[in-house]
């Protein structure tokens, strides 16, 4: 019997970190869809499996999904695999041939003629693409309401959303908890707790110089804020500094990605669209891969630690499990540019985008745009064998048994019959 002043250990709370990477991050629906059948192998169908959500990018629009349905993993899971699997270019930004070359030829007039054109028609364009068909499909996909109630009743623990603020320099991690979990202030980057709204959704997800910027309040004052992605040093900090006891990472890259063909491939210097993809792929994988080995760093160091020493430290050891894509997704993506619609193509051919697969030029930018089925399915697909591939580690990760034990049938259906409330 417990004494009363000492309370029993609780439950170690896992934390899931969802990372940015537009297109990209419909295999995080793979993984996320392959621990569902996990889950349910071995008979883990109560509570929610991730008390702790941290989203970034597009990342951020799976992370809302499952907090808003805390109460039913599954559910919610069915409901992301529903979305992206029916999701075109369309569904996301303006991709008709008269809005595409408009948007598009206004940043390429811009840059060729520079501030005479400016002057002349006082054109400012806010971003390349315009994202007002994805603010209108969140709005009437994802009610972030409930996230309160998923807080009230237990199903969540907190939630947090990553942006970046143009107007300050700052990276600002927005959460909503009912926890006494105080902000964090780091240089260049704080938190602050909030009740998230889709404004916050579409600021996270504004992928830079793609996107528009999105306007929130930050202590009183409006600010601009960008892709969470951008300046974010430690992605996986949020979880940490929300309560998670473990983490699992789902990446959008491959956390070590070999290098590219070494081969002169022309005498031409590379076009927009390859340091376009270039610089993306800088902002959205790079400090995770960082972050990552900072954090493995840390648990060997606290390892060698006596028990006494790590006693008295506020560090404390984070289980780690990191799921990323098995394959170069800019090599994928370059295999299926031709389902992109014409005017996208033509676009994307004036920006330096050509040939096809591993000898495509700027695949790694079409990587970020390629809302469409035959390329989307495909990371689904991936994100599934790869979590399938790492069976025993997650379910070590998990505690969950490698031989499923017995569950009552009626009770399963029941809880796989729930549904998906918010699905489109």
């Amino acid at each position: 019997m417990n004494s009363p002043d000492r309370r029993p250990p609780r439950e170690a709370r896992t934390g899931l970190i969802l990372t940015g990477g537009g297109a990209r991050a419909a295999y995080q629906v793979g993984v996320l869809a392959a621990i569902a059948q996990l889950r349910r192998d071995a008979g883990a169908v109560q509570g929610a499996p991730f008390p702790v959500i941290s989203g970034t990018s597009a990342g951020a629009i799976n992370a809302s999904t499952l907090a808003c349905h805390a109460d039913d993993f599954d559910g919610a899971v069915d409901g992301l695999v529903h979305l992206w699997q029916g999701l075109h270019v369309e569904s996301i930004y303006r991709a008709d041939a008269f809005e595409a070359v408009r948007s598009g030829a206004r940043w390429l007039s811009m840059l060729s003629l520079g501030w005479a054109l400016a002057r002349w028609t006082r054109s400012r364009p806010r971003s390349l693409l315009d994202n007002t068909p994805l603010r209108s499909l969140l709005s009437k996909y994802l009610d972030m309401s409930r996230i309160e109630a998923m807080l009230a009743g237990g199903h969540l623990h907190a939630m947090a959303l990553s942006g970046s603020s143009y107007t300050s320099g700052q990276h600002v991690t927005f959460y909503q908890t009912h926890q006494a979990i105080e902000p964090w202030l780091r240089e260049q980057r704080m938190a602050v707790r909030t009740q998230l709204t889709l404004g916050h959704l579409m600021a996270s997800s504004a992928i830079p110089f793609i996107f528009p910027a999105e306007a929130l309040e930050l202590e009183g004052m409006d600010e601009w804020f960008g892709d969470g992605s951008m300046r974010q040093s430690a992605p996986i900090s949020p979880a940490v500094h929300l309560g998670a006891d473990r983490v699992l990472v789902i990446g959008a890259g491959r956390m070590k990605e070999p290098g590219g063909p070494r081969h002169r491939v022309s005498d031409e210097a590379p076009g927009m669209a390859l340091v376009a993809g270039h610089a993306l792929s800088s902002i959205f994988l790079d400090a995770l891969s960082v972050d990552v080995e900072r954090l493995r760093r840390i648990n060997r160091t606290l390892s060698l630690l006596p028990k006494d020493s790590l006693d008295a430290s506020d560090l404390r050891p984070i289980e780690l499990l990191v799921i990323a894509p098995s394959r170069r997704l800019d090599e994928l993506a370059g295999e299926h540019q031709a389902s992109l619609p014409a005017s996208m193509r033509a676009l994307m051919k004036a920006l330096g985008a050509s040939g096809q697969g591993k000898k495509s030029s700027g695949a790694a930018l079409l990587s970020y745009l390629l809302f469409e089925p035959s390329f989307v399915n495909e990371l689904i697909n991936l994100g599934m064998s790869d979590t399938l591939a790492m069976r025993s580690q997650v379910q070590r990760f998990f505690g969950w048994p490698e031989q499923a034990p017995d569950v009552d049938p009626v009770r399963l259906r029941r809880s796989r019959s729930a549904g998906f409330a918010g699905g489109v």
